[in-house]
């Protein structure tokens, strides 16, 4: 018996310390829009206390963050009493918790067959109530403790894509929720803004919406590129709604209201996990952030038997994917030499699991990040890794910083060869100054960006073979891998006779398939990438002519300022320049000159293209290099200075972003095929 009361006294305790940490991370994350933690221990947290309270029923508190929705209304902010609850989902987080679910769902209908469920993204945003009065705009609130949320109608109003009067004959009165959430695009934007103003940085976009939504100043909310989907109904009065949640989107839809494309009507788990899955294997590719999928049992009438439990309905299942957010300890920093010998941080990790693999290396970016960030050896961190983005460290935990925690400090000589370490003033990247002839590291990322497919496309030459090549001092510069002989490739670690000759092959293909655009770019010359190399290539037609070109004529060449000028000039006269094509000439590396290309007559001169999703009848590069034959300019990104963004299969967060800018006219792949044939820039209209 004595033990029993230990037992529950321990329980007790425990739970009463759970409590007080789940009230101050809620405090954190809806008041204060600072998460301390990731949500992946937010929720171990709270699964730990529910499993306490299940064994032991009585210590359950009224103010148990168990029974109710978390949150909080802001003090700045009147209050909306919810006239239903917004009530959260509850939380799946393996297929056994799925099966679970579909199992009650079934049991409680006395249904046999595969249940039929309207599945859809877990949006990562804020929550909203957003109530119409004869289809005119009345008021918005959000969710806050799930009673009673804050009104936020002033903000919610300027949110662009938002009907400030419905469309058709939506009912007298029409309330729907749903959630804001800030693409993508915006959120770097905003990051990016408040950086240059030296303000403090958003770490998601989940509290960069909410910080928007939340402020006091509409006009502040109105510069934020927030946007919404709406996914349920709260007070419907004088009209029907449809029968099914999967009829939800077209109805909503007919009144002007914004869903989400993804959602989809499935049937049984399978459906379900088919659709996770689908989804999982997107979701790096969409233009918003989500953490999971919801699952809804599609009939309205089964949703009304199956009722709720105190915090949520039983009818619908969260099903998060895994964490893309871990903690774990930062032990050491070391600094990797890139191909310009620039210095990069990073971080080595006692190993977590996060976003699906085990990260133990992750990147730190460069000094004034870390600097800016604070982050010292020994911290407690959060790792952060979307799809597959390198993992980065997001920020430490202040609450965990060990009293011997170290600072990071830049190395005064390279790590590698022990040459000085500069740093230029006004650039926030330190490099190494031993060169590609002294460092090792510099020499194999340049024997490696030479190699690469968009470069000269040296296939089967890897990292690791690389790393080889230059400790057996084997290759020096680019040329020598064109000298290399199959006796000479299979005396490295994991080459045998096969291997060898595949690489020997390559390197032949290569040197055949030579262009002077791919040269200028294989060669690494500072500030000279894919685009200015063929620009160059372009405006000079040979090697000799580039060679022999000055400063001012060199300046000329369209997109190419005082800056790309000067270091393209201060290369050629280099002797590393004239090492280089010494031994390219050697290895009979001889790029065929091209026509030189009159800009002024290019029929797309002056117009910028972008090209995103699939295309069915060309391949990205080739549609790119046969639009820059026209004179065009092809980036990788769209902004304000774009013309024309082509849009094929499965086009995402550059189409979005193109949507939002006025000066950007959207064309399909068809409209690319009548450019191309007639060369001819579009007809307007």
């Amino acid at each position: 018996m004595a033990g029993h009361t230990n037992d529950a006294k321990s329980a007790a305790e425990r739970a009463a310390a759970l409590r007080e940490e789940i009230t101050q991370h809620n405090y954190h994350y809806y008041v204060r829009n600072e998460p301390a933690v990731p949500d992946s221990e937010y929720d171990r947290l709270l699964n730990e206390l529910r499993e306490i309270e299940s064994s032991h029923p009585e210590i359950i508190t009224p103010e148990s963050p168990t029974l109710r929705v978390a949150g909080a209304v802001g003090a700045a902010f009147g209050e909306v009493k919810h006239a239903i609850p917004m009530l959260s989902l509850e939380n799946g987080f393996s297929e056994e918790d799925l099966f679970d679910f579909d199992r009650k769902v079934s049991e409680r209908l006395d249904r046999s067959g595969s249940i039929e469920y309207a599945a859809e993204p877990k949006l990562d945003g804020l929550a909203v109530s957003v109530l119409y009065k004869n289809g005119e705009y009345a008021r918005a609130a959000t969710r806050g403790d799930g009673i009673t949320g804050e009104d936020v109608t002033a903000n919610v109003r300027t949110i662009r894509s938002l009907p400030l009067r419905l469309r058709g004959v939506p009912p007298e009165v029409l309330e729907v929720r749903g959630e804001v959430f800030l693409p993508f695009f915006g959120f770097a934007k905003l990051n990016r803004d408040a950086a240059a103003r030296n303000e403090k940085l958003y770490v998601n976009p989940r509290n960069a919406a909410s910080g928007s939504l939340r402020q006091l100043d509409p006009r502040i909310t109105a510069t934020r590129p927030l946007d919404l989907f709406f996914y349920s109904l709260g007070v419907v009065e004088g009209g029907s709604v449809p029968e099914r949640q999967s009829e939800l989107a077209t109805w909503l839809n007919s009144f002007g209201l914004r869903t989400c494309p993804e959602a989809r009507k499935v049937v049984g788990v399978e459906g379900c996990l088919e659709y996770y899955r689908d989804i999982g294997a997107r979701r790096a590719k969409l233009p918003y952030q989500i953490d999971g999928v919801v699952y809804k049992v599609d009939r309205r009438t089964d949703q009304e038997w199956l009722g709720f439990v105190s915090r949520a309905p039983r009818w619908a299942l969260a099903h998060k994917f895994p964490a893309d957010e871990e903690m774990t300890v930062l032990e050491d920093v070391i600094f990797n030499v890139g191909r310009t010998g620039a210095l990069t941080p990073a971080a080595k990790l006692k190993p977590v699991f996060v976003g699906g693999v085990t990260v133990s290396n992750a990147t730190l970016h460069n000094m004034d990040e870390v600097e800016r960030k604070g982050f010292k050896i020994g911290d407690t961190v959060v790792v952060r890794r979307a799809g597959d983005v390198i993992p980065e460290v997001a920020r430490f935990v202040p609450e965990l910083r060990p009293p011997n925690a170290r600072p990071i400090e830049l190395p005064k000589t390279c790590p590698v060869c022990g040459s000085p370490v500069i740093k230029p003033e006004g650039e926030a990247v330190a490099r190494c100054s031993g060169g590609v002839f002294k460092c090792a590291a510099q020499r194999g990322q340049w024997l490696i960006h030479f190699a690469s497919r968009r470069a000269m496309d040296i296939d089967g030459l890897g990292d690791k073979l690389v790393e080889q090549l230059v400790d057996k001092r084997l290759v020096q510069t680019p040329g020598d891998l064109y000298l290399l002989s199959k006796d000479q490739l299979t005396d490295l670690d994991r080459m045998g006779d096969k291997s060898a000759e595949n690489l020997v092959e390559a390197l032949d293909r290569s040197r055949r398939n030579a262009t002077l655009p791919r040269l200028l770019f294989a060669i690494g010359i500072p500030q000279v990438g894919e685009a200015t190399a063929r620009g160059l290539a372009e405006r000079f037609g040979s090697l000799d002519a580039l060679k022999a070109a000055s400063l001012v004529e060199i300046e000329r060449t369209p997109d190419v300022g005082p800056v790309v000028a000067a270091e393209v000039t201060r290369f050629f006269a280099s002797d590393l320049a004239e090492e280089v094509f010494k031994k390219l000439e050697k290895a009979k590396v001889r790029p065929p000159n091209i026509e030189v290309r009159k800009f002024d007559d290019a029929p797309l001169d002056g117009l910028t293209f972008v090209i995103t999703g699939t295309l069915q009848a060309h391949k990205r590069n080739e549609a790119e290099d046969a639009l820059r034959a026209l004179g065009a300019k092809v980036s990788s990104s769209v902004s304000s200075n774009t013309s024309f963004l082509i849009a094929g299969a499965e086009a995402g967060s550059k189409l979005a972003k193109a949507q939002t800018l006025k000066n950007v006219r959207i064309l399909d792949e068809s409209a690319l095929e009548q450019i191309l044939k007639t060369k001819q820039p579009p007809a307007l209209g």
